[in-house]
C-alpha cells in the first residue's frame, strides 16, 4: 500500500487574522491549529480534515514579511463541478472578497482569481486538472 504524502504550504505573513478570514470564511477551509509565541512565532494552519494538504501562515516576532514578491505567485483550486465552483465563488463574494484580473490571462478563461491579504493570488479554476 502506498500512502500519499501530506503537502504543507508554509508562508510568512504580517496579517494572520486577515488571512484567517480569507482562507476560512472565503475559501471554506477549517482552522486546524493555531499557536502563539512558539519560539518567537505565531501561526495558523488551515485545510480540510482528511485532505492531503494544508496551509501554514506564520508571523515572526520582530520581523516584517511584506507582500507577495510578484503578482504571479498563486494557488490554484480545480473545481470542475459547476455547482461546487459557483458555491466557492459565492462564498468568496459573501465574505467580501471580489475577483481581480489574473496576471496571466490564462486563469481568467475558466476561472476567477482572488487576492489574499498578503497579495498572493488564489484561483478558483472551473476545469478538471489534467497532467
Amino acid at each position: 500500500m502506498t500512502t500519499l504524502p501530506t503537502l504543507r504550504v508554509a508562508r510568512p505573513s504580517d496579517h494572520l487574522d486577515a488571512l484567517l478570514r480569507f482562507y476560512q470564511e472565503g475559501l471554506g477551509l477549517a482552522l486546524l491549529f493555531r499557536f502563539e509565541d512558539h519560539a518567537g512565532f505565531d501561526g495558523i494552519i488551515l485545510g480540510r480534515e482528511g485532505s492531503p494538504y494544508h496551509f501554514e501562515f506564520t508571523r515572526a516576532h520582530g520581523h516584517h514579511a511584506g507582500r507577495a514578491p510578484r503578482p504571479d505567485n498563486l494557488l490554484v483550486f480545480y473545481l470542475p463541478d459547476a455547482a461546487e465552483w459557483k458555491a466557492a465563488v459565492q462564498r468568496m463574494r459573501d465574505a467580501g472578497f471580489q475577483p481581480v484580473p489574473a496576471f496571466n490571462p490564462y486563469w481568467d478563461r475558466d476561472g476567477l482569481t482572488f487576492e489574499d491579504p498578503d497579495g498572493y493570488s488564489v484561483v478558483l479554476q472551473h476545469v478538471a486538472w489534467k497532467p
